[in-house]
């Protein structure tokens, strides 16, 4: 056998014969039905978790926007009491806020303003005047600056009778929880495609090594090393994997594109002013694009080292 696999002559009458493909030729044909249809595939799959990967951004990024408003704002609350002036407690509440150093700004709502915050639940042309109107105050935080936010509760509760301070905290923390479900959700869709491409790559190669086996078994049997046959099956599914990953995250990387810009013109628009208010400009900037860029290499390096496994997996039973 070992004579055979040396001999010359041997593969020279089998080169002829056809049996053994030329150095030109490829083992796999680089075009063919199964190769594009996994093309297509890929280009899907890649397509979907581009898209996946460009709402994890967007919607993180508008969070995180969403969290430092808030906690760029505290909201001090005057209950009526019976018997007391509220002018002269929501005066009180206001001069105490701007005592305390890191505060930028402290804007009391009067009566009428108070009330027409309630309009959205009760409607318009009711009569507030005998309801308890809790009166507010926007208390707005130097940015990047700390509030002893302990001492105005304590001041507050000590001077101003029926005052509470709100700093919002239960609403970054659903924010925060918003962002990490929405990245944890982005992975598991990740990794849920690249499961599928593994599959379909392996169907594919098992396919292709179907299509192929004698000329793998007289490669096999002629003595070339299996690294070589699975390199040619890997250097091919890779192309595959580039081309179908490109395609899918190119049009994914086209259609945030044009996102991008079509808020641009709907700016100042009720319509894009509320999905700018919860997507923030579509734009996933530079990092957003390098992770569709690294998707689509991550994509091509999975479909080619299933390949070579499963072209590894499949010789070991040539005999």
């Amino acid at each position: 056998m070992a004579d055979l696999r040396m001999d010359p002559e041997l593969m020279r009458s089998k080169r002829m014969a056809g049996l053994v493909p030329q150095s030109d030729s490829p083992i796999v044909p680089k075009k063919s039905i199964a190769g594009r249809a996994l093309v297509a595939v890929v280009a899907i799959m890649t397509f979907l978790a581009s898209l996946t990967t460009g709402a994890v951004v967007l919607v993180r990024s508008a969070a995180l926007e969403w969290q430092s408003e808030v906690a760029r704002e505290v909201t001090i609350q005057v209950r009526p009491t019976p018997g007391q002036d509220i002018e002269a407690h929501v005066e009180r509440a206001a001069a105490i806020a701007r005592e305390l150093p890191g505060i930028s700004d402290v804007r009391p709502y009067n009566r009428q303003e108070s009330a027409r915050l309630l309009e959205p639940w009760l409607g318009r042309g009711l009569s507030l005047d005998e309801l308890p109107v809790p009166r507010l105050i926007v208390v707005k935080v130097v940015s990047g600056g700390r509030v002893d936010l302990a001492q105005l509760r304590r001041l507050l509760s000590e001077q101003v009778p029926g005052a509470s301070l709100d700093d919002h905290r239960a609403w970054i923390e659903r924010m925060r929880t918003m962002a990490q479900t929405s990245v944890v959700a982005g992975i598991g869709v990740l990794l849920l495609v690249i499961a599928a491409t593994v599959l379909s790559v392996a169907f594919a190669t098992r396919g292709a090594m179907a299509a192929n086996r004698p000329i793998v078994e007289v490669l096999h049997f002629i003595g070339a090393k299996d690294s070589f046959i699975s390199g040619q099956f890997q250097r091919h599914f890779l192309l595959l994997g580039l081309e179908g990953g490109a395609i899918g995250g190119g049009l994914a990387m086209l259609l945030f594109g044009l996102a991008s810009i079509a808020g641009e013109l709907s700016a100042g628009t009720a319509g894009g002013d509320q999905l700018a208010s919860l997507f923030g400009t579509f734009s996933l900037g530079v990092w957003g694009y390098v992770a569709i860029a690294l998707q689509i290499v991550l994509i091509a390096a999975v479909t080619a080292l299933t390949s070579r496994h499963t072209v590894n997996r499949t010789l070991e039973s040539v005999e």
